[in-house]
């Protein structure tokens, strides 16, 4: 039977597509990692009691690939390189969503507006990291292998989530609400076209590697389209409404000590 439990199960089990779904999960969390790194560097002196919660920010997000490698080695396998059309980050920079890594490699302090571009497009894209890994954690929660992997980022994506709500009604809640509200819908229309063709190329791999069969690929590309099609529709907005987490500070103070994943 055609489900995601079992297309990840799958893909769980041959170490081909395995290594290469590792591979991209690090890739795209190490450059996350950096980008927080540098926007906590640069925040603007009005934004500068954020800059702890940025850099805690980066920090998850380079433990996290981190704990990516980790699995690769527990099997064995070596990170690969990851092919251009499954670079989920580097695709939404290319559409002009977020903060350009050339403004980011420079050192002259952010803006205001900067800060809430940045805010946006993490409360967009931590929106579908947190319902991805909520998903693994409901089928591999328990997994022996990738399961405290997968408990572990779910529970940091909950809290980078919680984190964008909060600072983003806060600044709402200064006057800068208009401003947040276009931002979040010009980032979420563009993150689901990206999605969607990221989810295409990342299927079209796995099935040369597991040589899936000419229907069930069929199956999974309008799947894909499904998805697609309902997000474009009206599932875009879960990803714009701003509401009040019930994890407050989820980012305050240090990343809590924990032995490195391994």
């Amino acid at each position: 039977m055609l489900s995601a439990k079992s297309l990840f199960q799958e893909i769980l089990d041959n170490d081909a597509s395995f290594q290469l779904f590792c591979s991209i999960a690090a890739s795209g969390e190490s450059q996350g990692g950096w980008e927080n790194g540098r926007i906590a560097a640069l925040v603007p002196p009005s934004a500068r009691a954020l800059a702890p919660k940025i850099a805690r920010h980066g920090a998850d997000e380079d433990k996290h690939g981190r704990i990516f490698h980790a699995l690769l080695r527990k099997r064995g396998l070596r990170p690969v390189e990851i092919p251009p059309e499954t670079d989920y980050t580097m695709l939404l920079e290319r559409h002009g969503i977020g903060l350009a890594h050339e403004k980011l490699a420079a050192e002259r302090p952010l803006s205001e507006q900067d800060v809430i571009t940045y805010l946006a497009h993490s409360r967009v894209t931590e929106q579908r990291a947190s319902e991805q890994m909520d998903l693994l954690c409901r089928y591999f929660g328990d997994h022996p292998d990738v399961g405290r992997a997968v408990r572990m980022i779910a529970h940091d994506e909950d809290n980078h989530l919680a984190y964008c709500h909060e600072e983003l009604l806060r600044l709402a809640h200064a006057g800068h609400g208009p401003l947040i509200q276009r931002v979040l819908r010009e980032c979420a229309l563009a993150e689901i076209r990206v999605h969607r063709d990221v989810s295409l190329a990342v299927m079209t791999r796995m099935g040369r590697i597991l040589g899936w069969p000419r229907a069930r690929a069929a199956a999974l590309t309008a799947g894909i389209h499904a998805q697609y099609a309902y997000e474009r529709l009206a599932g875009w907005r879960r990803m714009v409404s701003l509401t009040m987490p019930e994890r407050r500070d989820a980012l305050g103070g240090p990343a809590p000590a924990a032995a490195e994943f391994a």
